[in-house]
């Protein structure tokens, strides 16, 4: 991966989007904040990080080369820009490499369908041509035994047939009343029965086993995000087969065909490799604080993705929002008051582990939390910050925002004192603890129907004037945060009544971090 890692750290702005540097005022004359916004609007490397991790490495699925590959290229870009960075490990996790796939119709007619494995799949040994079977509607176990084999030698389509692969805003706009009624309860019944089936077979992972003992030699699935051309891609439950999805449209096609008895025949060539367990890296970096360097001000993001696509708005953006944040201010507040740390998470998509097992590992920064700033839900401008349950947070925040300019300011809104959060993204590793640690929330931008674990999570997604943005903002609340001579109080809001369960909630426990694939099937 040398060669590769070379590539990527010709850290230019050629092909940059050009934009005029937007007018700002700040309320309050602070020459450091006047510093942060020419460095990150005038000298943005945004878009030269996200070019080089996105396109040059790619998708950083946990326990791929190219997830070690982006952790070795951002500790070489922090110690270029003088700051002490190293990859520390946490655990194991299965380790797994992706090949090329094709996935084509040979008959009734020939067509190049879109779609690939998914995660940690089996592939082939060379092209495997074979026909296709439905899931049928089963009422038992019994009657399951009696159908198995006739999936030997074939493939077996396990997922349902949309009732159309428009998004529901195409039909809501053109559709009458009757006909969008219509489609809604196709799909529902669809949905439904799939889930009886799926509940028939006793669930996912052991119909996809059962498939593969019994002979099938791959299984088709497919997950549409409601969005045009747009499915999920997660992980394999087969460990000798492949599994496969395939587009909204294309499933539908090959389900058609099936039905209908018209006989449609696949050829699969699929490469992937097993690499058994390897070691799995946080990336962390330091500037050190000059008065209080116990206290600690960490910028966080996941720093993995699923791997359909280049991984650009889940979690690209805010690993480059944090690499961009943590350079600003490198260059124009090199000694901060408080320790400023930067957690680049490996593990996230399978449970939040990496951010899990630094907070096991670093009691003492857990301890010494001043705030976490996490982003972690696309390319949109921050515009919601709660306030996890931490009742005296959002005076703090008040403050710090008090201080920026309104171009910024202007977008967020606090949720007071808002709810911890269980789960969701890495900050709740350390909210179950009550240390200060905040998701900063951003706007759609279609992100869950487009680009969420999706094919379509590409570069040209970004939008890069939302970026400059955020990484200008994590960079002066780094900045306010370190120099407030205050530290954020840990007080807890009164946790209201579960309405289902007439109970009163409790905060959230801290969870154990799964540092081995095998703990997470243990887990289940």
């Amino acid at each position: 991966m040398r060669k590769l890692i070379v590539v990527t750290l010709a850290l230019t702005s050629a092909g940059a989007p050009i934009h005029p540097l937007r007018a700002q005022t700040f309320p309050v004359e602070d020459s450091v904040l006047r510093a942060m916004w020419t460095e990150g609007m005038e000298n943005s490397q945004a878009y030269a990080l996200a070019q080089a991790l996105l396109d040059s490495i790619g998708p950083r699925l946990t326990g791929s080369p190219t997830h070690k590959a982006a952790n070795d290229w951002a500790v070489e870009i922090l110690r270029r820009w003088g700051i002490d960075a190293r990859n520390e490990a946490y655990g194991t996790w299965t380790g797994w490499r992706r090949g090329l796939a094709h996935i084509d119709l040979l008959s009734p007619r020939v067509r190049a369908l879109e779609g690939s494995m998914l995660a940690w799949s089996p592939g082939t040994d060379g092209p495997v041509d074979a026909g296709v079977v439905l899931l049928p509607d089963l009422s038992d176990q019994a009657a399951l035994d009696e159908w198995l084999p006739a999936v030997d030698g074939k493939y077996v389509l396990v997922s349902y047939p949309q009732a159309t692969c428009r998004p529901d805003a195409n039909w809501e706009q053109y559709a009458t009343s009757t006909s969008l009624e219509a489609m809604r309860e196709a799909r529902d019944d669809r949905r439904r029965a799939q889930g009886d089936r799926i509940e028939a077979f006793g669930g996912v992972e052991g119909l996809h086993r059962r498939l593969e003992d019994a002979g099938a030699v791959g299984i088709i699935s497919s997950n549409w995000s409601g969005g045009w051309g747009a499915h999920r891609i997660f992980a394999a439950d087969t460990r000798r087969v492949p599994t496969l999805t395939l587009s909204c449209e294309d499933f539908g096609l090959l389900y058609r065909l099936a039905l209908h008895g018209q006989s449609p025949k696949l050829r699969v060539d699929a490469d992937a490799e097993s690499l058994g367990e390897v070691p799995v890296f946080n990336t962390i970096a330091e500037i050190p604080g000059t008065e209080k360097p116990d206290e600690y001000v960490l910028l966080s993001a996941h720093y993995d993705s699923w791997d359909g696509a280049s991984g650009a708005t889940d979690n690209g953006t805010g690993s480059v929002t944090m690499l961009e944040a943590i350079r600003i201010l490198k260059s124009v507040y090199p000694s901060p008051k408080r320790t400023i740390l930067l957690g680049l998470w490996s593990g996230e998509e399978q449970g939040l582990n990496g951010s899990r097992a630094f907070a096991a590992d670093h009691p003492e920064v857990v301890n010494g939390l001043q705030a976490l700033f996490n982003q972690d839900n696309g390319t949109g401008r921050v515009s919601n910050i709660p306030m996890q349950g931490l009742t005296e947070a959002g005076a703090h925040f008040g403050r710090w925002l008090a201080h920026m300019p309104p171009e910024i300011t202007k977008h967020i809104e606090l949720a007071l004192p808002g709810m911890p959060s269980g789960g969701g993204s890495d900050y709740a590793s350390f909210i179950c603890a009550g240390a200060p640690a905040f998701g900063l929330w951003s706007l759609s931008w279609d992100y869950f129907s487009y680009t969420w674990h999706t094919n379509r999570d590409t570069f040209d997604k970004i939008v890069f004037d939302e970026i400059k943005n955020n990484a200008v903002l994590v960079a002066m609340l780094a900045y306010l945060a370190s120099e407030d001579p205050e530290r954020v109080p840990r007080d807890r809001r009164v946790m209201p009544v579960d309405q289902e369960t007439g109970e009163g909630r409790s905060w959230p426990e801290c969870r154990e971090p799964r540092r081995t694939a095998d703990a997470a099937r243990t887990d289940g």
